[in-house]
């Protein structure tokens, strides 16, 4: 991964003080919300609250007074994996959407409105990988400022990035830059920065990308202790998919949740 991402000044262009593209909500489809519910609010110290008539079954996770993500049900006719989806800001999300369809993704749902929390839709990209829209109300303040149990960074994993990367350079104008590491191989890694910021990546895991599951984003948590969130995450019934390892922003590892959906944890290096 590359450094996270600070919420930028956007100057009004963008909803709730995020200039557009920069990853403003994590949603998390699940094929039981309440069992979610239960996970999470066990691992990060969530509570929750009712989400928009439009979208229910729907759960916004609270912590500390702030809205940091939500829970709804995977609707049983949609063959998609549970996953946590990251929501893009969108000064207008009718017309990206149409630009999604233009640069060759596609919208599965939407645009709607949910109702006083803004206007949504949810596409994917040509790789495969889900991804939302959003503009929410101008009141509306998600940003926790990276504190434990809020999601701090996103990374799409594909099989490789050049494609992909144009797309969504083509969606919302990131500034792309391909890093390579200090020593061994090329890596097949892209960092997207708005006004010189990074807010996202790409990751090409060419072979290694799993099968059955294709491209797909992974949402970062932040954490106090990475090994100690671990432990109590196998005892909530968690899998761990990457043990944790240090790395030049802190120690990180992958999990997977009872129900399948894979996410990282970030202790920030101090």
């Amino acid at each position: 991964m590359t450094e996270a991402a600070e919420s930028a000044d956007d100057s009004g262009h963008g909803p709730a003080g995020r200039r557009p593209g920069t990853p403003c909500w994590a949603s998390l489809m699940a094929h039981s919300v309440s069992a979610a519910q239960a996970f999470y609010g066990e691992l990060f110290g969530w509570e929750f609250r009712p989400g928009p008539d439009r979208l229910r079954p729907y759960a916004r996770a609270v912590l500390d007074g702030r809205d940091v993500a939500g829970i709804g049900r995977l609707p049983a006719d949609l063959p998609l994996p549970v996953a946590w989806t990251p929501y893009l800001a969108s000064a207008d999300v009718d017309r990206t959407a149409e630009t999604v369809r233009r640069c060759g993704g596609t919208i599965g749902v939407g645009p709607l409105e949910t109702g006083g929390a803004g206007r949504l839709a949810i596409g994917s990209d040509p790789s495969g990988a889900v991804f939302g829209l959003w503009r929410a109300p101008a009141r509306r303040d998600t940003d926790a400022g990276g504190a434990p149990g809020t999601p701090v960074w996103h990374e799409l994993h594909t099989f490789e990035t050049a494609s992909v990367a144009k797309f969504y350079t083509s969606l919302f104008g990131y500034e792309a830059e391909r890093r390579d590491p200090q020593s061994g191989p090329p890596a097949d890694h892209v960092t997207l920065s708005l006004a010189g910021r990074p807010v996202a990546a790409l990751h090409g895991a060419g072979a290694d990308l799993p099968r059955d599951r294709g491209s797909y984003w992974l949402t970062y948590f932040a954490v106090a202790d990475a090994d100690a969130s671990l432990a109590r995450l196998t005892a909530l019934g968690g899998r761990v998919l990457a043990p944790p390892h240090d790395t030049a922003h802190g120690r990180v590892a992958t999990a997977a949740d009872p129900q399948g959906a894979r996410f990282a944890l970030l202790a920030t290096a101090r």
